[in-house]
Parts: structure tokens; C-alpha cells; sequence
């Protein structure tokens, strides 16, 4: 990923993308610090983390100021580096699946087998409620 950001990093410059080649950059100096940690995780938890942590900020800007707008783009830039986001019905579906595969389907053992196949990929907090309305 380090190589693709690289790349990417250089096109930014080139194009003279400011805020693009700023959050290329701190996304590839967090994946650096990440490999020489004592305890390196993969590099898309990495992106994950810093995605969720970049819209869980967004509500501290009004939509008027600047940071706002600043914080959005940044977003959709990490957002390109995500897995495919997947559909409310997709998980649907793998809660139907997950709990016809369960003896016992509670809350607990559904989010266990559906988090790892979701992960990046859907909102935790949505899911949660998903599995809730299906065992209602």
C-alpha cells in the first residue's frame, strides 16, 4: 500500500493537489509509524481507524466552517483506500445466513461471526442494530 500511496503522492504533486498530497501524506506516515510499532496491525485496520476517527470528527465543525468542508474531502480520499462499502441488504442477508448456520442465534454469537466479515466494509453501529431488529 505504501508503493500505490507512493505513486499517488507523486500524481498529487504533480497536479498540484494541496489537500490530496497532505492527506496522501499523513495517511503514509501513519502506515510507516504502523510498521515500526511494537504491535504493527494490517495496514487497511490502519486506514480503517483513521477513516472512522476522520467522520466521527466531522460532527465537531459546523457545516459553515472550513474545517468542515477540509475534513469531508479528506474523507473521500481515505475512502478510496476502503474495501468495497457493502449494502444494508448485503448484511441482511449475512445475518439471515449467519443465524440459519447457529443453534442458538443470540445477539452476541451473530455480531461474533458477522464482525471479522464486515469489517471496513460496514458501519459496526448499523449492524448491531440490523442483527437487534432481525432477532425482534
Amino acid at each position: 500500500m505504501i508503493e500505490e500511496l507512493n505513486g499517488l503522492i507523486k500524481e498529487a504533486l504533480k497536479s498540484k493537489q494541496k489537500e490530496r498530497l497532505n492527506a496522501l501524506r499523513y495517511l503514509k506516515s501513519m502506515l510507516m509509524e504502523n510498521k515500526t510499532s511494537t504491535k504493527p496491525v494490517e495496514d487497511m485496520d490502519v486506514v480503517i481507524r483513521h477513516h472512522k476517527k476522520l467522520v466521527d470528527s466531522l460532527v465537531n465543525f459546523p457545516e459553515d466552517n472550513p474545517m468542515h468542508a477540509q475534513t469531508k474531502n479528506e474523507i473521500e480520499i481515505i475512502a478510496e483506500f476502503l474495501p468495497k462499502q457493502l449494502t444494508e441488504q448485503e448484511v441482511k442477508d449475512l445475518i439471515e445466513q449467519i443465524k440459519g448456520n447457529l443453534d442458538n442465534p443470540n445477539m452476541g454469537a451473530i455480531m461474533k461471526e458477522l464482525s471479522p466479515q464486515i469489517k471496513g466494509k460496514f458501519n459496526g453501529k448499523q449492524a448491531s442494530d440490523l442483527v437487534k431488529a432481525s432477532l425482534a
